[in-house]
């Protein structure tokens, strides 16, 4: 973290000018067997096409409410980034009617429905897959997202003072998530760059998204972000913490 990051986004770019090849996000599924890692690099590149999507195919502008329905993952993940990089509120398992833009996986489609702006529909399959064909209503990320572009300029600054995340009812500025996140990194036992975080909780709370995201983002290190964990068993666990080089655990 350097003392001119104010938003996530700003984050995201001090980490690509350290050390664009280091693993940021390392994703497991333990229903399904996926194992997923992304780069500071490829993780910045998802990020950038999926704001080139938001700002010119969905002509979201600072200040719109992005109402995300998705589950800690990888895609989740990248999502919130691009919020951040355009500028819109990022909206944790927010109302969609309430939303000027929904995301939604597989199973809140039905929810999803409320919102009267544009859907987006995410597969959350291995690789990013689409789905086998795309969802009534829903426009699928995964056939939209490939074409944009791979680097993004936002049309107006991003302004940190401005609400940037809601989850759990609670509203931060961009650059409370940043002072947020550096200041979790002690509590989580984060040491530094180089740490790496084992997290195996959701993104609908404050502490599940510090953990697997903000807060290893924040201080130079790295999440292994685990969904499904508790079908993992306990041996299982501990091979992951020592294949992934874990430094710290953080499991509800």
């Amino acid at each position: 973290m350097n003392a001119t990051d104010r938003t996530p986004a700003d984050l995201l770019r001090s980490a690509l000018a350290a050390d664009p090849a280091r693993p940021l996000v390392t994703f497991y599924d333990d229903a399904t067997g996926e194992r997923v890692e992304l780069s500071v690099a490829t993780f910045a590149n998802w990020v950038a096409k999926t704001a080139n999507l938001l700002q010119g195919e969905l002509s979201a502008e600072p200040g719109d409410r992005v109402a995300l329905l998705l589950p800690a993952h990888w895609q989740t993940a990248v999502w919130l980034l691009a919020c951040s990089s355009v500028g819109v509120v990022a909206d944790m398992a927010g109302e969609p009617g309430a939303a000027d833009i929904v995301v939604s996986g597989p199973d809140t489609l039905d929810v999803a429905r409320a919102c009267s702006g544009e859907r987006i529909a995410l597969a959350l399959r291995p690789l990013g897959g689409r789905f086998p064909q795309a969802p009534a209503g829903f426009a699928d990320y995964a056939v939209e997202v490939p074409g944009q572009g791979d680097r993004f300029v936002p049309y107006a600054p991003v302004d940190p003072e401005a609400a940037a995340l809601i989850v759990a009812g609670a509203e931060f500025t961009g650059a409370e998530v940043v002072e947020r996140a550096a200041a979790d990194a002690v509590g989580f036992g984060l040491t530094g760059p180089g740490s790496r975080l084992l997290s195996g909780l959701g993104y609908d709370t404050w502490e599940g998204v510090s953990a697997g995201l903000y807060s290893p983002l924040s201080i130079g290190g790295s999440v292994v972000l685990c969904r499904h964990l508790e079908r993992a068993s306990e041996d299982a666990v501990a091979r992951r913490v020592e294949d992934e080089r874990v430094t710290a655990t953080r499991r509800g």
